[in-house]
């Protein structure tokens, strides 16, 4: 029998999302996220960019809008054949394809154009690794707050949206 996907739990300030790892599609990211998370790296950071029908992205800063440090990045997994569906959970990168480290999105809709579509650092693709199997109504409370810019940044909540902690499940 396969194995079982493992499950996480994401409390954050408005309520828990259970997500699901997509760990035969996508290994290398979903080992990188559970050592993020079993280092309790997440915990008492914020969701950092909310885009009303597109995404809500978080992992990387504090409440202040500081960037936490990172390990190394790791090789995107986006020709896994998993797609940035609604409900779906991907890593955030730079314009380099193999940059993605901490960060991570949910995606609020189907965003076809952040699939893989080729081998250009252009059409390289955004790697889904896990989807919400329970908790999509605090993803779109969270989708709901109000943002403002924050120095460089744009798209942030006016109030933290604060991931409390990231726990394996059972």
């Amino acid at each position: 029998m396969a194995e079982k996907n493992p499950t996480v739990t994401v409390a954050t300030s408005m309520g828990d999302i259970q997500i699901e790892l997509e760990a035969d599609k996508a290994p290398i990211t979903t080992r990188n996220f559970l050592d993020y998370v079993n280092d309790g790296f997440y915990d008492g950071l914020i969701f950092h960019r909310v885009i009303p029908g597109f995404m809500i992205q978080g992992g990387g800063m504090d409440p202040q809008m500081k960037q936490k440090s990172t390990k190394s990045p790791i090789k995107n997994e986006a020709t896994n054949g998993l797609k940035n569906k609604n409900g779906t959970v991907a890593m955030a990168r730079t314009n380099v394809v193999d940059s993605a480290t901490a960060q991570f999105f949910i995606n609020v809709k189907d965003n076809d154009f952040l699939d893989h579509r080729s081998t250009s650092a252009d059409a390289f693709g955004y790697a889904v690794f896990a989807r919400v199997i329970d908790g999509m109504d605090v993803v779109q409370k969270i989708e709901k707050v109000k943002t403002r810019n924050s120095g460089m940044h744009q798209d942030v909540p006016v109030d933290p949206v604060v991931i409390n902690s990231v726990r394996v499940d059972g």
